[in-house]
């Protein structure tokens, strides 16, 4: 007796995500019914003319969309359940109404793209006008026409609209949130040090992530590798990077051999 739990001690925690191990004690204390959270419903936007659906024909200056499918992938991962809403036109007047729509059936609303300062970024403007933009660019690279508000009462992420700057704006920014929103505490990602075989240089006044993978060293001790490639919309760089490297605002160097902040996709994307 008592060797697993106590009389009168709590079995789980509130905020605890049931998984396989969590189900498995509860119901070893014949604790078989307990009160969850609801998942959070979350409809998801990409915007812009110049987006193609996938299997469709696109054309002249045309670029097929992947973001829809690569936000969805890691909303769900983060406890999600998913609306896809589809495309959004560069027509102001659309923005808005498909904004206000999907705010009524929704816990919260994700678009990617339109949240730039270009003459068809609609989506901020469109924001500011149902609700609130609380937070608008960051000092971050990739990822920096990041947009946070509400539309209504109803929670809004703008992301940026190039690929890797959606993975990691989401993964930093995004899934935090939306896991509180799904009953989950706030816990910030795990980073891990590793030493760099690499030397880097970037400009202060900047948080930066780098694409990087983790490889054996001349020694067999593991080392991280800079990923071939910095476009924030080239993909294959996060198929190729088995993490990312947070590099803070006041750092302008990296030489081989300091020890870097180490975030793998493990711990934010399965």
């Amino acid at each position: 007796k008592g060797e697993e739990a106590l009389s009168g001690h709590p079995i789980l925690k509130k905020g605890t995500r049931l998984d396989a191990a969590t189900i498995g004690f509860a119901l070893s204390a014949s604790v078989h019914d307990v009160p969850v959270f609801i998942v959070p419903n979350i409809g998801i936007f990409s915007t812009g003319d110049e987006l193609s659906q996938p299997g469709t024909p696109a054309g002249d200056g045309m670029i097929y969309d992947s973001n829809r499918a690569v936000i969805a992938a890691m909303l769900r991962t983060a406890g999600c359940a998913v609306a896809d809403l589809g495309i959004l036109p560069d027509d102001h007047d659309q923005v808005r109404a498909a904004l206000a729509a999907a705010a009524e059936t929704h816990d919260a609303v994700i678009t990617s793209g339109g949240v730039s300062a270009g003459e068809e970024d609609h989506v901020k403007a469109a924001v500011a006008q149902a609700g609130q933009v609380h937070l608008w660019r960051i000092a971050i690279k990739p990822g920096r026409p990041l947009a946070l508000g509400q539309i209504g009462r109803v929670p809004f992420i703008g992301l940026p609209g190039n690929p890797v700057a959606v993975m990691v704006t989401f993964i930093r920014f995004a899934r935090p949130f939306l896991r509180r929103l799904a009953g989950a505490p706030w816990v910030e990602p795990q980073f891990y040090p590793l030493p760099a075989d690499f030397d880097f240089e970037k400009k202060a006044g900047r948080r930066e992530y780098l694409r990087v993978a983790v490889a054996a060293g001349v020694d067999g001790r593991s080392v991280l590798r800079h990923v071939p490639g910095s476009g924030s919309g080239i993909l294959t760089t996060m198929v190729a990077a088995t993490g990312l490297v947070e590099l803070d605002d006041a750092t302008t160097r990296i030489v081989a051999g300091d020890s870097l902040d180490y975030l793998p996709f493990t711990e934010v994307l399965s």
